[in-house]
């Protein structure tokens, strides 16, 4: 009896401590393109600024079409793939598939929130460079 008290003590214990490493999908949502002061930034190099931003971190950036590039990140066994929608006056990180990273029910490991953190500052120093 006792055994088994202990087996369910440590699956508990488990499900928890796998529930703690994901939370739910955060997307960069319209965040506006702020260039240097007194420029106003193209439609192209807003795809440009991002392309270079994605790169500069690892992510497999593709322009797909014209306001639309998809991003992959490939770390050891952990797939991520976004969307990043574009204007020349906002942006958007979307979540679209990821692989290995516990994804369910709108939860993600939390490492993707690090990544896209990351991905959304160097967009915003890119653009900012413009």
């Amino acid at each position: 009896m006792r055994y088994h008290q202990t087996l369910m003590a440590l699956a508990v214990l488990l499900l928890a401590a796998s529930c703690a490493s994901t939370r739910p999908i955060v997307n960069v949502t319209d965040a506006p393109v702020v260039a240097s002061p007194a420029k106003v930034a193209s439609a192209t190099q807003v795809r440009d600024a991002i392309m270079r931003a994605g790169k500069s971190l690892g992510w497999q950036m593709t322009a797909a079409n014209p306001g639309l590039i998809n991003g992959r990140l490939n770390l050891r066994k952990h797939t991520a793939v976004i969307d990043v929608r574009y204007s020349a006056k906002t942006y958007s990180i979307l979540y679209k598939d990821s692989s290995n990273l516990d994804y369910h029910n709108g939860q993600i490991h939390k490492n993707y929130h690090g990544w896209i953190e990351n991905l959304d500052r160097s967009i915003q120093n890119e653009l900012a460079a413009i």
